[in-house]
């Protein structure tokens, strides 16, 4: 390889693509409102721990970093996913020109991740999945230049960046599980034999030690969670149906790329790791199928396949004509696609758009739940602010003994993230719930005498209170249609909150 090829200058694809996809997310990342889970990350991460019920630490502690410096300006909050996923689209044209790959494939593997719908939403929240794809890419970074060198100390940069990814999300423990089974069929399994592939797996480990310790010592609450996904919370899809949400997740101009990917892992790789890669994604496509895994569980995956497949359509489309086409087309479908990835659109022109193109909100939907208007990434960017008003002002109605007693009850931790986040400014006390970590906080002292809480079942509430009214309701047109719920006052618990509290646990 020359030095002309390895020098950096600005013609690059990889530097456009990046700042394309920072010009895409500036636009776009300010608007709606703060997610479901955004809000949840952000009071997790004022509650600094080893580890919680649902998630590593490291996304928390990222989300109330943001927070903190930049209040509610979305477009600063969300600076973290931006540039991951600018990093990653950069990246992944940069993988695949050290793998042979030309400016044609540069450039397709590049737009292939930019305008993939659920890589935009990568880019557009805060969340465990947000540093995913950049993570899988450099494991593939890694392996690539450990097979093109030699060089075994290349396993210690692939535990780091295997340690830092299980502290954002455990998802990618299925993955290294996978890429080492498929390792096994490619002449890397050398390295059992040597030392740096164990020294780069200790590494990972010490890193993530006090996270497993926490989850050790809370009884691993995360494997419960986990159970009950699998177990009725997402839906059941056929392996057509994970299939065809790959369509959709990912673009469907895309899929012939990262097929192609795939061919070139088992006919005969440029680089043998492909191989890996290749087998990798079948054994966690099959996996997640019998698990009733999301189907965008397997979206990390992708930017390698995305790379790999695009070197091998660069050899079978030698004709510029042909390679201009692919990538026009790739790019009208990626900006027909994008508004279901992204708020680019108003609520009512998304709506009016989504209809005209016959793409139902369930057609993306991934857990058994009604849906309303949008589909449910965009939904949970909606009401809390709202909410919390109105539970403010049914909370300084309240006389003052009660007043003093009353603390708002949030039936997931959406709701309660919502008061923690909004409430204070309103005058309201930190939230309690039983909902994953919130569970963990407990009851803070309060004893329920007198609790706010949004929906909840009337007949229980009527069980455990002596008087239960009904106050206000929360109403948002494009929420979840399970957050629009009447807002009660309870008083006068039958039975002390904090002898009740173990019945009130919901992990999910």
């Amino acid at each position: 390889m020359t030095q002309q090829r390895n020098s950096f200058d600005g013609r690059r694809p990889s530097l456009w693509l990046g700042l394309l996809t920072i010009a895409v997310h500036l636009l776009v990342n300010g608007r709606y409102g703060f997610f479901r889970d955004e809000l949840y990350f952000i009071v997790c991460g004022q509650h600094p721990a080893l580890g919680y019920v649902d998630q590593p630490p490291l996304t928390p502690l990222l989300a109330a970093g943001s927070r903190a410096l930049f209040g509610d300006f979305l477009l600063g909050f969300r600076a973290v996913p931006m540039l991951a996923m600018a990093a990653t689209v950069a990246l992944t044209a940069e993988f695949a020109r050290i793998n042979g790959g030309g400016r044609f494939a540069q450039w397709l593997s590049g737009l292939c991740l930019l305008f993939g719908v659920e890589f935009l939403v990568f880019g557009l929240l805060v969340s465990t999945d947000m540093l995913q794809p950049l993570a899988c890419l450099a494991c593939g970074w890694c392996l690539v230049r450990l097979e093109q060198t030699g060089e075994e100390r290349w396993w210690l940069a692939l535990g780091a960046v295997v340690g830092v990814a299980l502290l954002s999300k455990y998802l990618i423990a299925f993955f290294v599980v996978a890429l080492a089974a498929g390792l096994l069929f490619t002449p890397i399994r050398r390295s059992l034999a040597r030392p740096w592939l164990y020294i780069g797996a200790a590494l990972a480990a010490v890193m993530v030690a006090p996270n497993v310790w926490w989850q050790a010592a809370h009884g691993w609450p995360f494997l419960e969670l986990g159970k009950a996904g699998a177990s009725g919370k997402n839906l059941e899809l056929s392996p057509l149906d994970f299939f065809t949400q790959q369509l959709l997740f990912v673009g469907p101009l895309a899929a012939p790329v990262w097929l192609a990917g795939l061919w070139a892992g088992f006919a005969r790789p440029t680089y043998k790791v492909w191989r890996a890669f290749a087998i990798a994604y079948l054994l966690l496509f099959a996996l997640f199928v019998a698990i009733h895994g999301k189907a965008y569980y397997i979206s990390a995956i992708y930017p390698v396949l995305f790379a790999v497949g695009a070197i091998r359509l660069e050899s079978w489309i030698p004709r510029a004509s042909l390679r201009g086409l692919a990538l026009g087309a790739l790019g009208v479908t990626g900006l027909v696609m994008m508004p279901f990835g992204v708020p680019v659109l108003s609520e009512e022109h998304y709506i009016a758009y989504a209809s005209a193109l016959g793409l139902a909100p369930s057609a993306t939907a991934t857990e058994h739940n009604r849906l309303g208007r949008l589909p449910q990434h965009f939904a949970d960017m909606h009401g809390w602010r709202e909410m919390a008003a109105k539970v403010a002002a049914v909370y300084h109605a309240l006389p003052p003994a009660d007043r003093a007693k009353a603390v708002f009850f949030g039936q997931d931790y959406g709701q309660a993230a919502a008061i923690d986040v909004f409430g204070r400014g309103l005058g309201l006390p930190p939230a309690i719930g039983g909902h994953n970590n919130y569970y963990v906080w407990g009851p803070l002292g309060h004893d329920g005498s007198v609790l706010i809480t949004v929906g909840g079942d009337p007949k229980e509430h009527a069980r455990l209170f002596g008087s239960v009214t009904v106050a206000g309701m929360t109403d948002d047109p494009y929420a979840m249609p399970y957050e629009d719920r009447p807002i009660y006052v309870l008083r006068n618990m039958k039975v002390e909150l904090g002898v009740y509290w173990p019945k009130v646990k919901h992990f999910e």
